[in-house]
């Protein structure tokens, strides 16, 4: 019977199981440095368009949501309905009730209101909610209202405007003269008013924290001229002002120290000292859809036709030339821009393209939706008659 022995000594049982143990931290080192090349890799890809942060943003953001689960907002249905996006918080405002909805559809604040004509707009982390030619006006954040203004008998107001610094125009009527403007500093106290006495006030913004730009409107040879007067937010008088020529001005804002108007025929770019810097004309096309929020790009739908579908998305830069064209020929339901995107919805599809008007992401069956808003990280909200739902490309 052979002579079984176990000599502890010189057993080698012990340094394998020690080496064994040394190998998995080695190995899990090893594969997270495999890990992070990769992932430097696919960033660096990212980053060439400048969407890799967006990715990250989305990714950390919301964990959990997919396109077969996605994060849903329900609201009461009505064809009045309007929208706007504060952070991940949506902003619902109808004929009778004006609320705001957090990521998981629950209602954050909410008040009853009457209006005919509801508005909203937003800039920034605030967004600002009034009746067209009623009395009601309120200006909220994430969280909740800010500021509630009512309008006197008779004077009713006609526009408001939020800036990215928080300052806020409101254009009303005025019984007295031809229209007046507000001006209401980032802690929503009053800093300026003026009255017009010379034409008719239709809209307003403030540019940065010193200067507010209104539009008027008058009458020159028989037609109907739109004029931006310039103020300093600490003077009377006005500083400068210049005409937008042969168009009628539907919308305002400032692009940092410049303005940037829209018309029926072009966009015209300014600056505070009323020198016209740029003007992009639409070259007889009809326009049909604009969004001035992109990331230093202007987006507009133009239609070859009055009606139809036929025309061309153009998105204009900051020096007022146009950054790309797209021909379009089949129906467009709504626009928006934020950020660096641009989304387009048609009729059974939703398009997320960039300001060189390249496809970012696309999503198929979106024939419930009418509507859309697009935000700055990539993520767009479909609007449909009950409910919005959240695309995270």
């Amino acid at each position: 019977m052979a002579e079984q022995t176990h000599d502890i000594w010189n057993d080698d049982d012990g340094e394998a199981e020690a080496e064994k143990k040394s190998r998995g931290p080695r190995r899990f080192l090893r594969f997270f440095l495999i890990l992070a090349v990769v992932l430097a890799v696919v960033l660096a890809a990212a980053y060439r368009d400048g969407t890799g942060f967006d990715v990250l943003r989305r990714f950390f953001s919301y964990q959990g949501q997919t396109e077969e689960d996605p994060a849903v907002y329900r609201y009461d249905a009505s064809s009045n309905n309007r929208f706007a996006a504060l952070g991940e918080r949506l902003v619902v405002l109808s004929n009778t009730g004006l609320s705001i909805l957090d990521r998981d559809g629950e209602e954050v604040w909410s008040t009853a209101v009457s209006m005919a004509s509801p508005a909203l707009a937003q800039s920034g982390d605030r967004a600002v909610a009034y009746d067209v030619g009623g009395s009601e006006l309120y200006v909220l954040d994430q969280d909740g209202e800010l500021l509630h203004l009512t309008a006197n008998t008779g004077e009713p107001f006609i526009a408001a405007n939020l800036n990215e610094d928080g300052y806020l125009a409101v254009t009303a009527q005025r019984q007295t003269s031809k229209g007046c403007v507000s001006v209401y500093d980032a802690d929503l106290d009053l800093i300026f008013e003026f009255n017009a006495s010379q034409r008719f006030v239709t809209d307003a913004c403030v540019v940065g924290d010193s200067h507010l730009a209104a539009v008027t409107l008058g009458q020159e040879a028989g037609t109907f001229v739109s004029n931006l007067v310039i103020y300093r937010l600490d003077e009377e008088e006005p500083a400068a002002d210049y005409d937008v020529t042969d168009g009628l001005v539907a919308a305002v804002t400032s692009w940092g120290n410049r303005l940037v108007t829209v018309s029926d025929t072009c966009l015209t770019f300014a600056g505070v000292d009323g020198e016209v810097e740029a003007t992009y004309s639409y070259q007889g096309d009809y326009l049909r859809g604009y969004d001035l929020n992109g990331d230093g790009f202007a987006a507009l739908l133009l239609n070859r036709y009055r009606s139809g579908s036929v025309g061309r998305l153009v998105t204009v830069g900051e020096d007022g030339e146009e950054i790309a064209s797209l021909d379009v020929n089949r129906e467009v339901l709504s626009i928006s821009a934020a950020g660096r995107y641009l989304a387009v919805l048609y009729t059974d599809s939703l398009v997320i393209y960039n300001s060189d008007l390249q496809e970012y992401a696309v999503l198929e069956g979106t024939d419930y939706a009418s509507d859309v808003l697009m935000r700055t990280d990539g993520s767009a909200l479909l609007l449909s008659m009950e409910y919005a739902s959240l695309f995270l490309p």
